[in-house]
């Protein structure tokens, strides 16, 4: 329940105060309200610049699929480029570091992370393009789950 704050600014910022684990209604609201906003925003005419976006999103398994070893390939890769060894990405001491121990300092900035989710998705664009084209050219049952 919201309660008032000191003043109308910081009550309105309470409605904000929301959480992703166990996901809120206000945290839902936030996060898929604008999304689906702007999917009908853009529903009519996809821009060119959003026309990739289309082809990932043929393929969602496939491109979950392969993001996961791609993002350990890249942890491990800068764990050898900053430390000299990557026992980190391999090891869970135990079920509160699961499924990694994060290395001294591994913490980085959200540009950082923003530009490795950039360079992920456009890694994969090639691959799932054509998975894509695969999908539409062949009808095998199994094709259907990717």
């Amino acid at each position: 329940m919201e309660r008032a704050q000191k003043n109308a600014v910081f009550t309105i910022l309470s409605f904000l105060n929301t959480t992703k684990y166990p996901p809120s209604l206000l945290f839902l609201l936030m996060t898929l309200g604008p999304a689906m906003l702007f999917l009908r925003a853009v529903d009519a005419a996809v821009p060119r610049w959003l026309r990739p976006a289309l082809i990932v999103g043929k393929v969602p398994m496939f491109y979950y699929l392969l993001h996961i070893p791609l993002m350990h390939i890249i942890a491990v890769s800068v764990c050898y480029a900053r430390y000299g060894q990557a026992h980190w990405m391999f090891e869970s001491p135990s079920i509160e570091y699961f499924p990694i121990t994060r290395p001294p300092g591994w913490n980085y900035s959200l540009p950082v992370v923003y530009l490795i989710w950039v360079f992920v998705v456009v890694a994969l664009y090639p691959l799932c393009k054509w998975f894509a084209a695969l999908k539409q050219r062949r009808s095998d049952g199994w094709l259907s789950y990717f």
